[in-house]
């Protein structure tokens, strides 16, 4: 009697079948968007404190969010391990993060971007054709210092694009892999 008691109790697990290459990609394309948005305002920061000014809120909000997404990746990939990857769990993540990752979308493009004394309006400050690309100068050196910076802004901005569609992707994935949509 009591072991077919037991037995009614125990049900069986429900296993998700998740698309493996789409999973990976994900993964991959994640965790590069997180890592350059955490490296790329960690620097920022770095190079505002070395001039002794306070940084904008848009760079340790960034370097949390880009931090926030690769745990995200670093706990998908213990369940991924552990065989217990439930799109619950996926679904909810991504959509905080996505939610995350737009805000820092929309602020970074208002500085990229904005009206007055935006970034991309100091990029064009030592335009190649004024002759500032040559020589050994501070002039060279504020020019592709400039060069470089400005593509900072424009790499954050763009994996902050990328980030946003991929956590979108990521949730309609997993509304798809608890449906058992995929063959």
């Amino acid at each position: 009697m009591a072991r077919t008691a037991l037995v009614s109790i125990i049900e069986r697990k429900r296993t998700y079948q998740w698309p493996e290459a789409q999973l990976n990609f994900w993964l991959i394309v994640m965790l590069a968007a997180s890592a350059t948005i955490t490296g790329v305002f960690a620097y920022f920061m770095t190079v505002q404190s070395r001039f002794q000014v306070g940084s904008p809120w848009i760079f340790p909000y960034s370097v949390a969010t880009g931090s926030l997404g690769i745990l995200f990746i670093l706990l998908i990939l213990g369940l991924i391990a552990q065989r217990q990857l439930l799109p619950g769990i996926v679904m909810l993540g991504s959509f905080i993060l996505f939610v995350l990752f737009l805000a820092g979308l929309i602020e970074t493009s208002i500085q990229l971007y904005g009206p007055t004394g935006s970034v991309n309006s100091y990029c064009n400050i030592y335009h190649p054709s004024s002759g500032y690309t040559s020589g050994q100068g501070e002039a060279t050196l504020a020019y592709l210092e400039t060069q470089g910076i400005c593509s900072d802004w424009k790499a954050v901005f763009a994996f902050y694009i990328v980030g946003s569609v991929f956590l979108l992707w990521m949730m309609v994935m997993s509304y798809q892999v608890n449906r058992d949509d995929f063959d």
